[in-house]
């Protein structure tokens, strides 16, 4: 009877230590991505993150916002990530080119508008304003997604107002902001008198700001590319990730947001 309850605990000691076991494999099988994502998706992309992950419980984000420039800077120099998600193709096409993201795939588009304060201290009604002399006018960089467009918009704008007017705007630049969230909260905070920001962020800050739309012959279409970072630890569940944002869901919140459909 003795050895017989002995070797019953022992069993049990073996099975409590394989239920622990299992316990903790369940536990580590819990993954976390790393998603590099332009600054005009931080409002968008967790609400998507949260939808999936509702499908996918055992798949948490880390999200890191920055100019798409920022980013690919970022993956060039082996940063860990796993899903990369721009606002420029010309970034998609770079890093696809060196080998550092699967192909991508352009999941969404948006346009730009221009924003001014809604006290308006400058006055600006229409895009003819801004090259009034001493305004203030803030936008992105060249190297920034939303500065390069920023830059074709006021290209464009030549043939509507004159050769010249592209090149009095710029003289009325006192920032070029990293990203476009750097544009909009000068303009937000009044420290600008006007910004180019994309349509998306413009209707997220509601009444913080007043836009002016601009012609549709101007415009500058900017397409966004997303794709799955060769390094990835987690490829699958990245894999999984970026067909969730190309699949009805995905695209259904984007819409929702502002953003227009992908190219082609």
């Amino acid at each position: 009877m003795r050895v017989r309850r002995l070797v019953v605990g022992v069993m049990l000691v073996g099975l409590a230590a394989i239920g622990c076991s299992s316990s903790a494999e369940a536990g580590s099988s819990h993954v976390t991505l790393t998603v590099l994502a332009a600054s005009s998706l931080k409002n968008l992309f967790p609400k998507i993150g949260d939808q999936f992950t509702a499908a996918h419980p055992n798949v948490g984000f880390s999200f890191s916002f920055a100019g798409t420039d920022a980013l690919t800077a970022q993956i060039e120099q082996g940063a860990p990530a796993d899903v990369f998600a721009g606002a420029s193709k010309k970034y998609g096409d770079e890093l696809s080119s060196k080998g550092l993201i699967d192909v991508f795939s352009p999941f969404c588009t948006n346009s730009l508008v221009l924003v001014v304060p809604p006290s308006n201290p400058a006055g600006i009604q229409t895009l003819t304003d801004l090259t009034k002399p001493g305004l203030k006018l803030v936008i992105g960089s060249e190297t920034a997604p939303v500065g390069a467009y920023t830059r074709t918009v006021l290209t464009n704008l030549n043939a509507v107002y004159g050769s010249g007017f592209s090149d009095q705007v710029l003289a009325n630049v006192v920032s070029n902001e990293d990203n476009v969230e750097g544009v909009l909260t000068k303009v937000e905070s009044g420290e600008a008198d006007a910004g180019f920001v994309y349509v998306t962020d413009s209707k997220a800050a509601g009444a913080a700001v007043t836009t002016i739309m601009l012609p549709s012959n101007a415009q500058a279409v900017a397409t966004y590319p997303i794709a799955v970072v060769k390094s990835s630890a987690h490829a699958i569940d990245a894999q999984a990730f970026v067909a969730f944002v190309l699949g009805p869901t995905g695209q259904g919140l984007l819409a929702d947001a502002g953003f227009g459909p992908p190219a082609g």
